[in-house]
């Protein structure tokens, strides 16, 4: 049947990490579902993220320990379903004295209360009782516990200033944000869900208890109509925009815009770990080793002033995520060490917090079926419990879906995943023993990409040759023609900046030459 036709159960608004989790848990438990998105799948705050899978430390602070708890428990949850995209990192905190509170989190303010003289400062006492519960609230099993770390002989100082003599080193997971979501898109369309990209929905009315839904495919603009019995709202940052200008409906609900910017640099030192950065405005940033070569700082957190406006790294934030990096490391950074800067906005509940900062990072899910069918709409959440969110979504959809199905999502590997944990090391070694044409750094970087299913994309070739043209940093044609018929891939700018981070890597002239390949081919398909 054609979709004018047809009556899906869920239509998802949203190619985000929300979206395309939600669908993939949907289409597992039997609902017919169609997603989606009117940009690139991972286009906004999904591939705008620090890449961590993390409990969130500084969340203690502000007393959020459901959420920490749950972000904890899914970090080991999800590196068993995706070790090729998410693996563990330690990550090095610094300690100094003179290290302050946020003013604003309930600890600061307690501690103010109570210990008047310690002036906003952090107490080793209390970071070492954070890290603690951090330790032990999320049942860890494959993770390695805190433990205190020697700067002045150890190599984790040797970047770092003179005064910082000790650190606490403790461990969270990293993770390809847009793969990940990318995947979990793929993992729903097996299961039957219809996935639409560059399909922008331009309005949806409700006729008694079926939504109908108008959406408008942006390359040639044809429009179409399709039929829902709920709509599932992860819009991101255009959630409200989808609630009254898309669905028409008044709310009372509303969305507070905080815009994070990350600058990244050539590597910074030659250790794998990340630091943990506390700043003298209470706040903390991240520094991390990145891709291979390079090295990502950030976050900020600000207000966005609109869904419209599209994020950017401000000057301002660039100098000074540059002045917090510095205020730890020997190496005097400047602008001129910038190679690459990116934003995004994080759409999280409004729950009137004084600043952005302070905005709660947990998720709420609202149902709206006043008007007769039902719509679901997501606010907030963060990418580590993207999955568990989306139980809970499914929790609320139940309502109007009776004997649905059991959860089913936890342990259930994403494509590529299909190894053990401890098992890079012979997987990496496997792909070149097959491939032996690949350099040790394009193994390990495809590996992190495609985990089993290089061999999918690579078969049976012996040379190099076998996998055609060469665009630069280990880029074939092979590779790009699985990205376009498996993975949504219509751009260059798909490809080099969400499905990887090559763009860091290619000339202008070799992104250009992508970019005619695949506006040819994607015409041509």
């Amino acid at each position: 049947m054609s979709d004018t036709e047809n009556t899906y159960d869920i239509f998802v608004i949203g190619g985000g990490i929300n979206g395309c989790g939600i669908a993939r848990d949907a289409a597992g438990r039997g609902l017919s579902v169609a997603l989606a998105e009117m940009n690139d799948l991972a286009s906004a705050t999904s591939s705008a993220s620090t890449k961590l899978f993390h409990g969130g430390l500084r969340y203690l602070e502000f007393f959020e320990f459901r959420l920490v708890q749950e972000a904890l428990q899914e970090r080991e949850t999800l590196l068993k379903a995706m070790p090729h995209i998410s693996w563990p990192m330690r990550f090095v905190l610094p300690y100094h004295k003179d290290m302050r509170f946020d003013s604003e989190t309930p600890t600061s303010k307690l501690l103010t209360l109570f210990m008047p003289w310690m002036k906003g400062r952090r107490p080793a006492w209390l970071i070492r009782l954070g890290l603690f519960l951090y330790d032990n609230l999320g049942g860890r099993k494959i993770l390695p516990g805190t433990k205190t770390v020697d700067l002045v002989n150890g190599p984790e100082g040797a970047p770092l200033d003179d005064r910082f003599a000790k650190a606490y080193e403790y461990s969270d997971c990293w993770v390809q944000d847009s793969r990940l979501v990318v995947l979990n898109a793929r993992d729903a369309e097996a299961r039957g869900a219809k996935i639409m990209t560059r399909t922008k929905v331009t309005s949806a009315r409700r006729e008694g208890d079926i939504w109908v839904i108008t959406t408008e495919d942006v390359n040639s603009e044809a429009k179409q109509e399709i039929r829902a019995k709920m709509i599932v709202n992860a819009g991101g940052p255009w959630v409200m925009d989808v609630i009254q200008g898309v669905a028409g409906i008044n709310s009372s609900e509303n969305v507070r815009l905080v815009r994070g910017s990350h600058i990244v640099t050539k590597r910074l030192y030659d250790h794998d770990k990340c630091y943990f950065f506390q700043g003298e405005d209470g706040r903390i940033i991240f520094s991390i080793p990145y891709e291979q070569d390079y090295t990502l700082i950030g976050t900020t957190d600000a207000d966005h002033s609109s869904f419209e406006e599209k994020p950017a790294c401000s000057d301002e934030e660039r100098d000074y995520l540059l002045a917090f990096a510095n205020n730890y490391f020997t190496q005097n950074l400047s602008t001129e060490d910038v190679v690459w800067t990116y934003s995004g906005v994080r759409p999280l509940y409004n729950d009137g917090a004084s600043s952005a900062t302070a905005a709660t990072r947990d998720y709420v899910l609202r149902v709206n079926d006043e008007g007769g069918a039902p719509i679901l709409n997501v606010f907030g959440g963060k990418i580590t419990t993207y999955r568990r969110l989306a139980e809970s979504a499914l929790e609320k959809i139940g309502d109007y879906f009776p004997n649905l199905p059991e959860k089913w999502t936890a342990g259930v590997t994403l494509a590529g995943g299909d190894f053990d944990v401890a098992g890079v090391a012979d997987l990496q070694a496997k792909i070149k023993s097959t491939y032996p044409f690949l350099s040790d750094q394009n193994a390990q970087r495809l590996l992190r990409t495609y985990g089993t299913e290089v061999f999918d994309i690579f078969g049976d070739a012996q040379n190099a040759e076998a996998l055609g043209e060469d665009f630069g940093a280990g880029i074939t044609t092979a590779e790009l023609n699985w990205a376009r018929d498996k993975e949504w891939v219509q751009t260059a700018e798909d490809f080099l900046w969400r499905r990887t981070k090559l763009g860091l890597r290619l000339t202008a002239d070799q992104q250009g030459r992508i970019s005619d390949f695949l506006k040819s081919t994607v015409t041509a398909a």
